[in-house]
């Protein structure tokens, strides 16, 4: 199935060119503040999805280009990141450390956006701002110490994910952390439909030009690894969002980009690029020395 959020906060199922509103069956209140309603939903997906597949029949559908898309997922209980999982990505950063060796990041849910949200460029002269093209893992149940071979017992799903960063030495999550900066979506392909995640291609695009194109078999810590490490740390809640990584392709964008990323079997979502006023802090007002030269 494809799961989506839509029209503030509706549920639905992607159908083809259509999306069937099951916000009632879901049990969730459009109107909530926060919207936690969907984490309850993926908790409990396995049991109400009999319910959900009788009523697709007669749920109210609407053309899916008449509705807004949102982000899947507005309040996970966390966005766990995999930096530098891709070799010829860490090569064209001039990273000696790979995520098998430093481990994952946390990025915080006020940067999540969704697929017709711009993504905001922070008031920062002098720096550039970067794609990131990644898979995003859903997961589905709460686990604490899952080990490798029982990964697929914790996903829930899957979905497209831009991680986008202001490029400089500071901080990691500091550049990482503006709102807009984790664009999710278009929606959620559910795993019974993804045999397979660890061989789907991914492209992304600016405008016309092909930036990024890599396969989710290159990954350095692979999928399972990733659900085990961080597990191993912290306990995942249903909705928490696993970032798995960006291939090599890396660069900047500019107000009035368009950015397109695409992945096999889940769909694809363009987002615009917009300039924003805010964002300036001490830490930016430094000159960038000395500049990341990327390795061919």
């Amino acid at each position: 199935m494809r799961l989506a959020r839509f029209d503030g906060g509706r549920i639905g199922i992607v159908l083809d060119q259509e999306i069937a509103d099951i916000t009632g069956i879901a049990g969730v209140d459009p109107a909530e503040w926060p919207a936690t309603g969907v984490l309850r939903l993926i908790r409990d997906f396995d049991a109400k999805r009999a319910e959900i597949e009788a009523a697709l029949e007669s749920a109210p559908r609407k053309p899916l280009a008449a509705v807004r898309l949102e982000t899947p997922v507005p309040w996970p209980n966390k966005v766990i990141a995999y930096p530098v999982n891709y070799h010829a990505h860490g090569k064209e950063m001039q990273a000696q450390y790979r995520a098998t060796n430093q481990g994952f990041f946390l990025k915080p849910c006020s940067s999540l956006s969704g697929p017709a949200d711009p993504v905001v460029l922070p008031n920062v002269p002098g720096r550039e701002v970067h794609h990131e093209s990644e898979l995003a893992i859903i997961i589905g149940k709460q686990v604490r110490g899952l080990k490798r071979e029982d990964w697929r017992e914790a996903v829930f799903g899957y979905a497209c994910l831009l991680d986008m960063v202001v490029r400089g030495r500071e901080e990691r999550v500091f550049r990482k952390a503006y709102d807009s900066f984790c664009p999710v979506g278009p929606w959620i392909v559910t795993a019974d439909e993804i045999e397979h995640p660890d061989q789907l291609g991914m492209k992304l695009w600016v405008g016309d030009e092909l930036r990024q194109s890599a396969n989710t078999r290159d990954l350095v810590l692979d999928i399972p690894g990733m659900v085990e490490m961080a597990s191993a740390v912290m306990t995942l809640y249903p909705g928490d969002i696993i970032a798995t990584g960006t291939p090599e392709g890396v660069g900047p964008v500019v107000a009035g980009d368009r950015i397109r990323i695409a992945i096999d079997q889940i769909g694809e979502m363009s987002v615009d690029v917009v300039q924003g006023e805010l964002g300036m802090s001490e830490p930016f007002a430094q000159p960038y020395v000395p500049p990341i030269v990327k390795q061919n």
